[in-house]
């Protein structure tokens, strides 16, 4: 398991590696031996060469080449008791040679190991830069299976998806005759002479090998040809291009899929065209059994891996719905099967489709032989309660029909039975509607038909009632049971839709990644009845953010196969080509802009883990959560790019703040302090009294402006200690009035506190400290002949305070922001806007104190108004009888 978890972290950086197959129609024709010249050719280059497989198969001259070559041992591996030996891919991407030799491109790999198949190992050679040489015989063409297996009679099960061979750099046909080959089969250069006389009874025929020559070279033809085309096309020569083809072709379980599905692609690569797999869901595929659906799966997924693209639509009129997707597709050709016993509408599918396709050709491809066609398995038929039903309906009806007959007569009682006939068709379906229909039938004639109780009709006007009752009762049982099926199939489809939403609904109101990432696992675990963990970077490695049942425990298996998933951008684990013997299927979530996560799924038992309807719900539910969890992480990022641009905007503002407000007291003090040093003698009493005052002054500006500075840091880490005592507002304002009279200068300030408002319950220094803020900053917009208000009243919010200047007033568009740190709003009159800090400040100590502060502009006049404001709980009750006392009222006092 440690070469699993090294190379699951193990990070591909150079350019893609190229690849080289030496393709034969046959084992023995020599592709091993030009491979190993073309090797040695290379090294004698001073290409940098490694073998890290070659099967010699006891060929002398074979082995001859490997001699001298640098070979990267084996790796085994433990099966079954037995000891396998493997190619070593772990030890290989360690070496990084230049070159690799790798044999037997279609090599199944031994239980255990990180790829079920060779080709995905070299795949993973060629994504870390390594150029691959390789071999291939033609009968392991993924394309070519069924053709192989109607020449030979051999069914190959080691095969190498087409996409391979198209994504090579070169491939070299390695041909000889074939008698040439059977001569050196019988000479015993190919295999051991018991084996060897076996194949030449088998498969080594002068007939086999001549069809399996010319498909090799039909293939490399194709090839080349291609190739020449891109050539003409890069370099604008002219030539006659082949049309825009574009195929489709039309699968459905136990209907030849697989077989229409290869012979579309090698339609496809003979036209040089895309093609797409469709299957319609219709509304009769409810009754699919697991085996069925498996098989369908198994088409869709072999068409990718053939190239094409897999389309599953729900459905109900299937030639209008293939027609549609053509159309919509620009399809020029539609394939189906000639087994596909389908009707549309009363027409075989083939004749609706050839009388709507238009422009469209219609292909009816054969399928294979009868015994090798796989049967369109059903679900389990309607069980013995359904037919009792049925049965116990048709007595019922006629139990009804003989006491409303003498009342109704005859000509009613048929719609008695229709009903019967209705009724079971809705319940149960098809079959029991057809037993409903023939024994209400066989009822009808022997019960109320004359002669009664005997099925014989004397009547002829009986006997066409009765066969038109019997068609009438055939047509409603089967329309009523297709009604049936398509409501089954509309209420899945509900379903899902509905799921979707409700999932849709559940990640928006998530609150957090964490609470986002639990409602995925939830919903994904309850929709599809999985296990499911969901796994996300953090620090350089896979945390596990979620599981539902709540379970972390993953092994080394499953942790490389986390890993893989997250770095390739594919699936890994359970049922995956990378890893599949982990206990979970890991499948990336994908955005746009990368993998932000894995989903790790897994269910008890064996057998895959979902249907192709439950595969497509979880594309979607994964889909959404990716990007869910992207809109997540990009919410973060914005705040974090908003709380760093704002802290940018603070630390710049600081230092604004700084250069002015120390840098300018400073420099007063520094140049009073020299005039006094340097022409003490030369200056009069009063001239160095003012130099002295210049000093006091400006020292308790830089003073005030450092208490602001850590008055804001105590409040920004939550420092400040509330002292809370009963404060009288009128000794506040008078108080800070006196501690701000150099401040105000010429100004007057008007106080205005009755002393019958009662005490509020505040911390005196910190109260006094917001007054005077307030009253600074005041005094900085208030013209020098204008005046400053204190008044403070009682309202219904409790007792408000409020503090106002004539100066310009504040800019509506400054409000917002007027109590931020270091906000400095645009100064009309082009005066200093100060620090930013006394506003913050107000607000933080009125907040800490249990108050509130708001500021508006005078609504008559200029100026602004800064409202403190305490509420009721803030009031202090007065002491008993102190009501009796009342002081009388305060007048206006005004300070200059």
């Amino acid at each position: 398991m440690a070469d699993t978890l090294a190379s699951a972290s193990s990070q591909p950086s150079a350019p893609r590696g190229r690849l080289k197959i030496f393709l034969g129609a046959a084992p023995g024709v020599g592709k091993t031996y030009e491979m190993l010249l073309t090797a040695r050719a290379r090294k004698a280059d001073g290409v940098d060469v490694v073998v890290g497989v070659v099967e010699t198969h006891g060929r002398a001259e074979t082995a001859a080449l490997v001699d001298g070559l640098e070979a990267i041992p084996l790796r085994a591996v433990a099966h079954g008791g037995q000891s396998l030996s493997e190619m070593d891919l772990d030890a290989i991407l360690a070496r990084r040679p230049a070159l690799v030799l790798v044999d037997e491109l279609a090599h199944t790999n031994a239980p255990g190991s990180r790829h079920p198949k060779r080709y995905l190992d070299v795949e993973e050679l060629l994504a870390a830069g390594i150029d691959v040489l390789t071999t291939l015989n033609i009968q392991h063409v993924e394309s070519l299976n069924d053709v192989v297996a109607r020449i030979t009679r051999i069914r190959v099960r080691e095969t190498v998806p087409d996409a391979v061979l198209d994504a090579a750099d070169d491939i070299e046909i390695v041909d000889v005759t074939p008698d040439d080959l059977i001569r050196r089969l019988q000479d015993g250069k190919v295999y051991v002479p018991a084996q060897a006389r076996r194949a030449l009874d088998r498969f080594f025929t002068r007939g086999n090998l001549t069809a399996l020559r010319e498909l090799a070279l039909r293939r490399t033809a194709d090839r080349v040809d291609t190739a020449l085309v891109d050539h003409m096309r890069t370099h604008a020569i002219d030539g006659p291009w082949p049309a825009g083809d574009r195929l489709l072709v039309c699968i459905a379980a136990g209907a030849n899929a697989e077989h229409l599905v290869r012979q579309t692609r090698r339609m496809a690569d003979r036209r040089r065209a895309p093609w797409i797999a469709l299957h319609v869901e219709l509304p009769a595929d409810t009754a699919l059994s697991e085996a069925a659906k498996a098989e369908l799966g198994e088409a869709m997924r072999l068409a990718e891996r053939l190239g094409g693209e897999a389309v599953t639509l729900p459905g109900g009129h299937l030639a209008d719905d293939i027609l549609a997707l053509a159309r919509e597709r620009n399809v020029t050709d539609i394939v189906i099967g000639r087994r596909r016993r389908i009707w549309s509408f009363g027409r075989r599918l083939s004749d609706a489709l050839a009388a709507e396709a238009g422009p469209i050709a219609v292909t009816t491809l054969g399928g294979e032989t009868p015994s090798a066609a796989a049967p369109r398995a059903r679900g389990a038929p309607p069980g013995l309660p359904a037919f009792a039903v049925t049965a116990l309906a048709v007595i019922a009806a006629t139990g009804l029909g003989q006491l409303i007959q003498p009342v109704v007569g005859l000509e009613t009682i048929d719609l008695v039975y229709l009903v019967a006939v209705l009724g079971v068709a809705a319940a149960f379906g098809t079959w029991p509607a057809l037993l409903a229909s023939l024994t209400a039938s066989l009822a009808y004639n022997f019960f109320f038909l004359p002669p009664v109780h005997t099925f014989t009709i004397a009547d002829p006007a009986n006997i066409a009632a009765f066969l038109v009752f019997l068609i009438v009762a055939l047509v409603v049982s089967q329309l009523a049971a297709r009604v049936r099926a398509q409501v089954i199939a509309a209420r899945a489809r509900a379903r899902t839709t509905e799921a979707l939403y409700g999932f849709s609904r559940k990640l928006a109101a998530a609150a957090s990644l964490d609470d986002l990432l639990w409602a995925v696992a939830f919903q994904i675990a309850s929709l599809l009845r999985l296990e499911v963990v969901l796994l996300m970077p953090e620090n350089g490695t896979l945390a596990v953010r979620a599981a539902y049942p709540p379970d972390d425990d993953l092994d080394a298996a499953d942790l490389g196969a986390a890993r893989w998933a997250l770095d390739r951008g594919r699936e890994a684990g359970r049922g995956a080509d990378t890893l599949p013997g982990a206990r979970r299927l890991f499948v990336p979530l994908a955005t746009p802009k990368g993998v932000v996560g894995v989903a790790g799924l897994a269910r008890p038992g064996e057998g895959p883990l979902l249907a192709p309807e439950g595969r497509r719900l979880l594309d979607a539910l994964l889909g959404q959560a990716a990007i869910a969890i992207e809109r997540t992480a990009l919410s973060h990022e914005m705040e974090a790019a908003r709380v760093e641009t704002e802290t940018e905007r603070l630390r710049s503002a600081l230092l604004a703040s700084l250069s002015h407000d120390l840098k300018t007291p400073l420099a007063a003090i520094l140049g009073a302090a020299t005039t006094i040093r340097e022409y003490g003698s030369l200056i009069d009493a009063r001239a160095g009294g003012d130099l002295i005052e210049t000093i006091e002054t400006e020292a308790a500006r830089m003073s005030r402006f450092v208490s602001n500075l850590l008055d804001l840091s105590r409040l920004e880490s939550g420092a400040i200690r509330i002292d809370a005592s009963p404060v009288d507002l009128a000794d506040q304002a008078a108080s800070a009035a006196a501690r701000t009279r150099h401040l105000i200068g010429a100004r007057t300030l008007t106080l205005d506190v009755p002393a019958s408002l009662p005490m509020v319950s505040a911390d005196a220094l910190l109260l006094e400290q917001v007054l005077v803020n307030l009253i600074e900053n005041a005094a900085r917009y208030t013209p020098a002949d204008a005046a400053i208000s204190i008044a403070a009243r009682r309202s219904e919010a409790g007792v408000t305070l409020d503090v106002g200047d004539n100066g310009p007033g504040i800019a509506a568009a400054d409000l917002p922001r007027l109590f931020e740190p270091y906000f400095r709003a645009a100064d009309r009159d082009r005066r200093s806007a100060g620090a930013g800090l006394g506003l913050a400040i107000c607000r933080g100590f009125m907040r800490a104190m249990g108050g509130a502060i708001e500021a508006r502009n005078r609504e008559t006049g200029t100026g602004a108004i800064f409202t403190l404001t305490f509420p009721a709980a803030l009031i202090v009750a007065p002491p008993a009888g102190a009501a009796a006392e009342t002081a009388p009222e305060a007048t206006p006092e005004t300070a200059a």
